[in-house]
């Protein structure tokens, strides 16, 4: 089970980014840059030529950063463009891709648990964020469903890169790649306007909540089936509704504390599905 409560602890911290960014209140583009660049703070000292020897591994990392930069541009496009209730539900269909694509690429046991849970999951996030009057926009979910693709890709490349590199490895190297596709998908906007407060808290988070959630995360992941470590990753909104209610003091409606209940319920119940013990990985080939 340590490898599942280093998931749940990785997508917890990430469901702490409201502490960081909304204090700073920079931009989407402007907060994601700055993020992912502290990420990558590591990475010099991390590239080893071993690992790139792994040309699978080293692709799988180059398609992580592709898809980290994708990801976050659908994202905020769907946080800009609609009700924020849609884009967080659509962008969460990621567990669901995960449950299904994961016995396909990764040949990993297909999970009933997952297949069931994630669904149930889902709909206890709904119950957690929807507000009756937040209204539906088809545009907002269609780019959220877009960043769950991506999320989704996120996961997999993840879980082919810590063949050879290692989990803070994937967590920085990544970062480098991602910056440079914010950069050409977003220009100028994405250039925070100057090195203040607001840009220091930013990067804070990016090293908190980013780096060392994101390191926690893909340390289980080494482990923890690609399916049941999606459904964990409700754990995400379900804190950020959390600290939203303590810290921001937004409302929380008994259906919301009821789709809570049910979030955690059905994620420790996909995780305590009984499976046959995860191989362990192979070293990193010294050829390729």
């Amino acid at each position: 089970m340590r490898y599942f409560a280093m998931v749940a602890a990785g997508a917890t911290l990430w469901g702490c980014w409201a502490l960081f960014l909304r204090p700073a209140g920079l931009s989407g583009p402007q907060n994601a840059l700055l993020v992912v660049t502290a990420m990558s703070l590591p990475a010099p000292f991390l590239l080893r030529r071993e690992a790139l020897r792994d040309r699978r591994a080293t692709l799988a990392l180059v398609a992580v950063g592709l898809a980290d930069a994708a990801n976050t541009a659908f994202f905020f496009a769907a946080m800009r463009n609609g009700p924020v209730s849609v884009a967080v539900l659509t962008h969460y269909l990621a567990p669901l891709l995960l449950a299904v694509l994961a016995p396909w690429v990764l040949r990993e046991r297909s999970s009933a648990r997952a297949l069931v849970g994630v669904p149930v999951t889902l709909f206890g996030l709904a119950l957690l964020i929807i507000r009756p009057d937040s209204g539906f926009s088809g545009q907002t979910a269609a780019l959220g469903a877009a960043s769950a693709v991506f999320y989704a890709i996120i996961v997999l490349g993840t879980k082919a890169a810590v063949r050879a590199y290692t989990p803070l490895a994937v967590a920085s190297l990544h970062a480098p790649i991602s910056v440079a596709a914010l950069l050409l998908y977003f220009g100028a906007q994405a250039l925070p306007p100057a090195l203040d407060g607001a840009t220091l808290r930013v990067l804070a988070g990016g090293l908190v909540c980013g780096l060392t959630g994101t390191l926690l995360f893909n340390a289980g992941l080494k482990r923890v089936p690609t399916a049941a470590a999606g459904a964990l990753t409700y754990l995400e909104p379900l804190t950020a509704s959390v600290v939203g209610w303590a810290v921001f003091s937004e409302a929380l409606t008994p259906a919301g504390v009821a789709g809570g209940v049910l979030v955690l319920l059905a994620g420790a119940w996909v995780a305590a599905e009984r499976r046959a013990p995860a191989p362990i990985l192979p070293a990193p080939s010294a050829t390729p």
